[in-house]
């Protein structure tokens, strides 16, 4: 294929006309860029065209583009990357209108950009996006972080695709058949390519977050399901109701997605996720199939002429003999010579056909080949997908049995420890029972034996007097043997009848006294033993206590030992588990600060504010840390709230370290490299607290001062890196509000005052064209002030409806304060408006006085349209749809663009009347003078060209610095930088 052929498909394809693109030029551009090996041909035809003075024009090159970055060759996208910078241009201005195709070419535009970067990052992606799970699994070289940051860059594309389909569907009115007209194709047709793309980026997301999930912890990735959920809502309603338009029930079968999002905490809802299918009817697939092709648009067949002798080739095919011949018509039916020549004519009209046919089966067989191949591919990756998820089914179903059966064997194990310890508990009870009896009888038992005393006591008295009894009895009887004695020895002198009575007498006495002393015998022997016995019983008893107590006393011993092991196994079970935490968190610090080194972690960014508010929640998760550690200090017993706090204090500072480090990617040299040290510091502070709290000498010694005064200091920093906006107080924003407003009316009124005396000068002074051109310009100024004027009158309107609708119970200042971001970018439109105004009246005032530059008003009137526009949607982003206030503020952006245009045409006129006035006089210069001046000239052009470039690079480089300067300044896109 020449390039000649695919230029011309390209102006076919890429015209004012609106209507759909035609399928078959749109394929020989595809065809072209195969044949080529990229886009050189296709660029060079588009860069030809005015794509920034037709919306419709610039809204099917998209078209194209997009069908060429699909199904093209793949470097198309590496060439394509060199008119970046034109493209994002040209996005920009066309987002300056607010509707019709101009809205709609600034998203696509977007979306074809994201597109391309997307696939210069991650090459392994080809511009269709189909692959299998094996070709995913290898584009995130079995990285978390590639598969982390990768789902991020699917998720913004897959934002720029909803972009597009809802601006798309937001233009059309749908309460009309818009699919059946020529201008609704003309803007649905490139929502194909769409949902081509969004089914796979939907289906790879999917399964990226259950892999993510399987590695990472719920709560890191709380931020990429509330993403997803969003975007799943998005994109179900989007199918559906694509699937309900006539346009696309003949051209693809659109699928339907679940009623409910994939729930990404349970594993084993990968297996239930469907892929989305999109399939194209080979019948179907040219859009253009039921409209009647033109004539400079047919193919040609290729079939050759027919030669001069048809006649003979006839005969000689077919036979001449009338005889044999049965297709002679001359002798069968005297035909004529031409009846004979219409009926060649007419087997070749129906060869023709024929071939025609053959060629079209040939064409419809081929894409039929190439639809069942693609189907084919899909069933084996669909088959390779099912056989993975069933191998990672039956790994999971291991994995989980291992995990049941370890879930029972702790369980079992725990069951059995608490019925050991309720044993124990059990024969502790019983033991201190057993424990109180013996003591009572202990007790008893000192008590018996007391008493026992007391009664050896008493035994030993009376036998001391049984004793002493004794010795007297001794005594009387020895002192009546003495008397017996003497009187057996006086008997001699008296009489034997007085020794008789008396002898009898002592005998009766002798006798008293030995029964006396028998009685005190017996009695002195049963309190022998009596003695006896109860010696005998007072040592058994001491005996029986003794033994009893030193068994009770090692019963008690022996519990105290038992308790003291299990209470020392608690608390080695205690440290055991603390010690895990502790060193868990500190692989989370230890990886946050791993991720500083990691190159891929330079393209990540974040706000001044997100930083702030993490450094916050960090001083109170160290508080809680320090509160919890004093108290398990003060009671062991208890571990369970210093893990949770230890848990939470990694996972919070591991925060602050990341979002630290990508804060620091969007500040200066010297304050980044500031943040980063400090960032760092804050880390190996956290590492050493972590490190002293798993000792136990150190653990209550463990001080968080240094770790507090570091995050103290990255909270400083981010402090003075947050955007000045939010430094603003309640009352202060309201009130600047008010201050804006009327200081640009009191611009406007100052400016229109200006133009007027400027016109009344320009009077007086000048004559001819110069004072015609003056009053036609500062006549268009007028007319723009005065739009703006309005503009600004029905801004105040419709933000005094803002406020009274959604303020509630608040103040207007409270409105203001809580809808800071809002407040700050109406503050931001209001200046611009007011400047625009400003610079628009001393550009005037210049150039009437001779001094300015015509192209100085026109900067000036395109800087007021663009304010003008800003100010509208930063307006209208609150405002009820339906509110007359808004439709106002509408229709007087719609003057001050009218008004901008007449600026910019009167100056445009003015310019070209003034410069045809200065006409060129050559006639009374020579030869010489006149090649000299043309040197001149041409060295002047040459330096203007240069200069010209210069300025425009420069141009571009001012325009991303006050970007940048304006995002920092008014806090744009700090939500969206918090996520990392």
């Amino acid at each position: 294929m020449d390039s000649n052929k695919m230029a011309v498909s390209i102006n076919k394809a890429i015209n004012t006309q609106e209507i759909a693109v035609k399928e078959k030029h749109a394929r020989t551009c595809i065809l072209g860029t195969h044949h080529e090996k990229g886009a050189h041909t296709f660029w060079l035809a588009v860069n030809r065209l005015p794509l920034s003075s037709n919306a419709v024009l610039c809204w099917k090159f998209c078209h194209v583009f997009h069908k060429l970055l699909r199904d093209g060759h793949p470097n198309v996208i590496k060439d394509s990357m060199r008119n970046k910078a034109d493209l994002n241009d040209m996005s920009r201005m066309w987002g300056h209108l607010s509707e019709g195709y101009g809205k709609l070419c600034s998203i696509y535009l977007k979306l074809l950009i994201t597109k391309m970067e997307f696939h210069i990052k991650n090459p392994r992606f080809p511009g269709n996006l189909q692959m299998s799970n094996s070709q995913l699994d290898e584009a995130g070289e079995n990285d978390v972080n590639n598969f982390f940051q990768l789902t991020v860059e699917m998720f913004d594309y897959l934002e720029c695709e909803l972009n597009l389909f809802l601006g798309v569907f937001s233009s059309l009115d749908m309460s009309r058949s818009v699919s059946v007209t020529a201008a609704g194709q003309c803007r649905l047709a490139p929502l194909i390519q769409v949902i081509l793309d969004s089914s796979h980026l939907y289906d790879y997301t999917v399964k990226l977050l259950f892999k993510l999930h399987s590695c990472l912890p719920a709560d890191t990735l709380q931020g990429h399901r509330d993403r997803f959920q969003e975007q799943f809502k998005k994109l179900k309603s989007l199918f559906y109701r694509s699937s309900n338009l006539q346009y696309f029930k003949r051209l693809i079968q659109i699928p339907q997605l679940p009623e409910n999002p994939p729930n990404f905490l349970r594993a084993s809802a990968l297996s239930e996720h469907i892929s989305p299918v999109v399939v194209i009817p080979v019948e179907s697939s040219s859009p253009e199939s039921e409209h009647v092709a033109e004539t400079e648009d047919l193919v040609d067949t290729d079939i050759p002429p027919l030669p001069s002798t048809v006649d003979s080739k006839f005969d000689d095919l077919f036979g001449t003999s009338a005889a044999t011949d049965p297709f002679n018509f001359n002798s069968q039916n005297g035909m004529r010579k031409d009846e004979k020549d219409r009926l060649i004519e007419q087997l070749t009209a129906e060869l023709q056909a024929l071939k025609e046919e053959l060629e079209s089966f040939r064409l419809e067989s081929g894409r039929l080949c190439q639809a069942l191949r693609g189907r084919v591919n899909e069933l084996e990756a669909e088959l390779a997908e099912q056989t993975h998820l069933k191998q990672q089914a039956l790994g999971e179903s291991e994995f989980l049995r291992v995990e049941l059966d370890d879930l029972r064997r702790v369980k079992e194990d725990t069951e059995k420890e608490q019925r050991s310890l309720s044993e124990i508990e059990r024969k502790a009870q019983a033991n201190e029972q057993r424990y109180t009896k013996l003591k009572e009888k202990y007790t008893e038992l000192v008590q018996s034996h007391a008493d026992l005393l007391r009664k050896n006591a008493e035994v030993t008295r009376q036998m001391t007097v049984a004793r002493a009894a004794q010795d007297e009895v001794e005594n009387v009887k020895k002192e009546m043997q003495d008397r017996l004695k003497a009187a057996q020895d006086t008997a001699s002198q008296e009489s034997n009848e007085q020794l008789s009575t008396q002898l009898s007498a002592l005998e009766a006495e002798k006798a008293g006294l030995m029964e006396t002393v028998s009685q005190k015998e017996v009695e002195l022997s049963s309190l022998g033993v009596e003695l006896e016995r109860v010696q005998s019983s007072l040592t058994n008893e001491r005996e029986s206590g003794v033994k009893a107590a030193e068994t009770l006393q090692n019963q008690l011993n022996e519990k105290e030992s038992r308790e003291q092991a299990l209470e020392s196994k608690l608390v080695s079970l205690r440290w055991a588990a603390l010690r895990a935490a502790l060193e868990e968190a500190g692989r989370i610090v230890q990886d946050s600060l791993n991720q500083l080194d990691d190159p891929a972690h330079i393209s990540c960014t974040s706000s001044a504010d997100y930083l702030v508010s993490r450094c916050q929640v960090a001083l109170d998760c160290v508080e809680r840390l320090q509160s919890a550690r004093d108290g398990f200090v003060s009671d062991n017993t208890d571990v369970s709230g210093l893990v949770r706090a230890v848990t939470q204090f990694a996972h919070l500072v591991g925060d602050v370290i990341v979002q630290g480090s990508a804060t620091s990617h969007m500040v200066p040299v010297e304050q980044a490299d500031a943040l980063a040290d400090n960032v760092k510091a804050c880390g190996a502070e956290a590492l050493a607290l972590l490190c002293q709290l798993k000792e136990q000498k150190s653990n209550g010694t463990a001080d968080c001062s240094r770790l507090r005064a570091a995050l103290d200091t990255v909270m400083a920093l981010g402090e003075k890196l947050r955007p000045r906006g939010l430094e603003l107080q309640q009352g202060e924003l309201g009130d600047l509000v008010e201050q804006e407003m009327a200081a640009t009316s009191a611009a406007v009124e100052s400016a229109a005052a200006r133009i007027e005396e400027m016109l009344n000068k320009s009077r007086a002074v000048d004559t001819g064209i110069k004072m015609e051109v003056n009053e036609r310009i500062l006549a268009s100024c007028t007319d723009l002030m005065q739009a703006i004027k309005v503009l600004v009158l029905s801004s105040k309107d419709l933000q005094r409806d803002i406020v009274e609708s959604g303020r509630g119970a608040a103040s207007m200042k409270e409105f203001y304060a809580k809808n800071s971001r809002w407040t700050e970018g109406l503050i931001s439109a209001s200046k611009a408006v007011g400047w625009g105004a400003t610079m628009l009246v001393d550009a005037a005032d210049q150039m009437v006085q001779g001094k300015g530059k015509f192209e100085e008003l026109m900067v000036c009137s395109h800087e007021i349209a663009a304010s003008t526009a800003q100010l509208v949607a930063a307006s209208k982003v609150k405002a009820d749809k339906d509110s007359p206030n808004l439709s106002r503020l509408q229709q007087a952006s719609k003057g001050v663009t009218q008004a901008t245009a007449g600026v910019v045409a009167s100056t445009k006129s003015g310019k070209s009347q003034i410069e045809d006035t200065e006409t060129m006089d050559f006639s009374a210069m020579t030869l010489t003078q006149i090649k000299r001046q043309e040197m001149d000239a041409q060295v002047l052009v040459l330096e203007l060209e240069t200069r010209l470039q210069k300025e425009r690079e420069r141009l571009g480089e001012l325009r991303k610095k006050h970007y940048q300067l304006a995002g920092v300044a008014e806090g744009w896109g700090g939500e969206e930088e918090g996520t990392g």
